[in-house]
């Protein structure tokens, strides 16, 4: 498995996966990951196997400890240091299920965490899978203030214990 960064090459795959993993109401637009894609590649990596896309994890980087839903539609280049990556998909597709696609994109992105000298990487999820997060490390800082989707969230957190 080869874990890189994003290229504008990429987009119709990932749209693709985003629109068959989320419900339309909480998948990021065509148009929002073409932004993502041109501010924000350093925190934006891509698993392929066999020359395919099996996945990926995105986000900005940001001083807030917890995510904010306006970072699902507008993100800005990211500073060079500091603050925490707000993980804003984690998506891999579906062939690809079961293959620890998602382990390894969480564990290349703590990677960048340390070399970028983030506070750490933060993110939302639904009650199911706070123990799958749990068990990369996140902790479960309650129940959300997001409304993304119209959707219930948890706040999750991982900090950078090399700062």
């Amino acid at each position: 498995m080869l874990i890189r960064n994003v290229t504008s090459a990429d987009l119709n795959e990932i749209y693709r996966i985003e629109s068959e993993n989320f419900a339309p109401e909480e998948a990021a637009t065509y148009e929002a990951m073409k932004w993502r894609i041109s501010k924000i590649s350093d925190t934006f990596l891509i698993a392929e196997i066999g020359g395919q896309i099996a996945g990926y994890i995105e986000g900005p980087a940001i001083s807030a400890r917890h995510l904010t839903d306006d970072l699902f539609e507008t993100v800005v280049k990211n500073p060079a240091t500091g603050g925490f990556i707000a993980v804003t998909s984690l998506s891999v597709d579906l062939k690809f299920q079961g293959k620890a696609v998602g382990t390894r994109l969480i564990s290349a992105l703590k990677a960048v965490a340390c070399e970028q000298k983030r506070d750490g990487i933060n993110l939302t999820c639904h009650d199911y899978l706070i123990a799958y997060y749990e068990k990369y490390g996140f902790i479960n800082e309650g129940k959300s203030q997001s409304t993304h989707g119209g959707a219930s969230w948890y706040d999750m957190v991982w900090e950078n214990s090399e700062l």
